[in-house]
């Protein structure tokens, strides 16, 4: 497996990007082959971080991909700063 993170700060209404990820980018994630889970974290003081779980890389480079093209298109007002992003295989999980 495979997981991307990505890290927002400065996340000026994090109760409107939460409901327009879930609404929006949640079913995105679903269509990409692969795909195991994904979750969407309020982590406070205007951090909020996504976590994307797919079978192979290709699945969690293609998330990044849609995540970037989402927030460019659906929440830039809301997510001002470019986010911190992570990928790579998952060596432990339970």
């Amino acid at each position: 497996m495979y997981a991307a993170i990505r890290r927002y700060e400065g996340v000026t209404d994090p109760a409107e990007a939460a409901r327009l990820v879930k609404e929006g980018f949640v079913p995105l994630m679903r269509q990409i082959p692969g795909f195991v889970a994904y979750y969407w974290l309020d982590a406070g003081n205007s951090v909020m971080v996504s976590t994307s779980v797919f079978q192979d890389k290709a699945g969690a480079d293609e998330s990044i991909s849609r995540a970037s093209d989402y927030v460019r298109d659906n929440l830039a007002s809301l997510m001002p700063n470019p986010p911190q992003v992570m990928a790579g295989e998952v060596v432990a999980s339970a």
